[in-house]
């Protein structure tokens, strides 16, 4: 068995590769995101089994599938076969706080969410409000 087999990705696993998928999305990494990613990892209670070594793998992962033409329909694939339903609001608060990490919301990071959105089914009710959350929390004044 691989590292991407689809098998292979745990919930948690699927939780920091669509962060990662943010912060690649605009092909700029920002120190804030990645120190957001880290954030948590580290404090959410979702992630208390998590292997933080596993980061390091799970970006391969996403840089690996952003290279290939179907490489965003592949990494949602993977992320729909290995991520609970119960879990895809928590995804995509995840990834709205990596998009709003820095205080800037780009044009690659808004329809990254947006894919997201669709991808997960995501309610629009319930995304706007997952949205303000992270807007209201990532506010420097």
């Amino acid at each position: 068995m691989t590292e991407t087999e689809p098998h292979s990705l745990t919930p948690q696993d699927c939780l920091v590769a669509l962060m990662i998928a943010v912060s690649m999305s605009d092909a700029d990494i920002r120190t804030m995101e990645l120190v957001k990613i880290e954030d948590a990892v580290n404090t959410l209670p979702i992630f208390g089994h998590f292997d933080t070594d596993r980061i390091k793998t799970l970006s391969q992962i996403v840089f690996d599938l952003f290279a290939e033409e179907d490489g965003l329909d592949a990494l949602f694939g993977l992320i729909r076969e290995n991520l609970p339903q119960r879990l895809y609001e928590t995804a995509y608060a995840l990834a709205c706080d990596v998009a709003a990490a820095d205080g800037v919301l780009r044009e690659s990071e808004l329809r990254l969410l947006e894919e997201i959105r669709y991808e997960l089914d995501i309610d629009r009710l319930h995304a706007a409000a997952i949205e303000r959350g992270a807007r209201a929390r990532h506010l420097t004044e």
